[in-house]
């Protein structure tokens, strides 16, 4: 599983707070597509590997969907801890600003008056602003200046789990049709194709979510994946060698 930063982790950067949303939305599409990424060469390594080894679709077709509820599962138990940790940082944080507006809510008062007035506005309205938010929703109003979150809308442990292990499934049934559909003879041909072109795109698809040029990140999972490929093609080149 590709290690990612958990969608709507806190973030303590000077990010606005109305960005927050679209953010986690960017977050949760990287994710998509990296957890695409991963699915495609993994099962690509795993399919090349078998085909090297035997013409035989049998036997190609079992590693291939092996190798995918393999991977699927493991992408989902991974996400899934890994965000239940995160939401309970979040909680964690949340029940912790809960219990300082309950027992100082005058300081509390003054540091969100301060965090306002540190972004621009004048020391009066600072304080009105402050002041109206608070006795609208205090928890509220501090979460989402000082600690980047919603109490509405905490991170989804489940949610991660099933998007990480569709998104695998749907990159790993590329590598796996690709094997499956063509002659013996060109097989391993077509799959590196098709899996090369598919990188290409996470790559293009990748960077656009993150804002920086194609080039790169295309290479590097194109160039990546290729190699990861090529390595498997050996083992099972020899492996089947040995045994046949």
């Amino acid at each position: 599983m590709t290690a990612t930063p958990g969608p709507g982790a806190p973030n303590t950067s000077n990010a606005q707070p109305h960005h927050g949303s679209v953010a986690n939305k960017l977050n949760w599409l990287r994710a998509a597509v990296l957890g695409a990424n991963d699915g495609i060469v993994s099962t690509a390594g795993i399919v090349i590997g078998v085909a090297a080894a035997t013409v035989e679709r049998g036997p190609v077709l079992t590693a291939g969907i092996a190798g995918l509820a393999a991977g699927a599962l493991s992408m989902a138990v991974g996400e899934y801890v890994s965000v239940s940790t995160q939401r309970d940082t979040e909680r964690a944080l949340l029940e912790t600003e809960t219990q300082e507006l309950k027992l100082q809510p005058d300081a509390e008062l003054d540091e969100l008056a301060a965090l306002y007035e540190a972004r621009g506005l004048s020391a009066e309205t600072a304080r009105q602003a402050a002041t109206e938010l608070t006795a609208h929703n205090p928890l509220a109003a501090h979460a989402e200046l000082e600690l980047r979150l919603d109490p509405e809308q905490l991170t989804n442990p489940w949610l991660a789990a099933v998007s990480s292990a569709v998104s695998f499934t749907i990159g790993a049934l590329l590598p796996l049709i690709a094997i499956l559909l063509p002659p013996a003879s060109t097989r391993i041909a077509v799959t590196v194709a098709a899996v090369l072109l598919a990188l290409a795109i996470t790559g293009w698809v990748a960077a656009r979510l993150g804002g920086a040029k194609p080039l790169r990140p295309i290479l590097r999972v194109t160039v990546g994946g290729a190699l990861a490929m090529a390595i498997t093609f050996g083992i099972g080149h020899l492996v089947g060698a040995t045994i046949g």
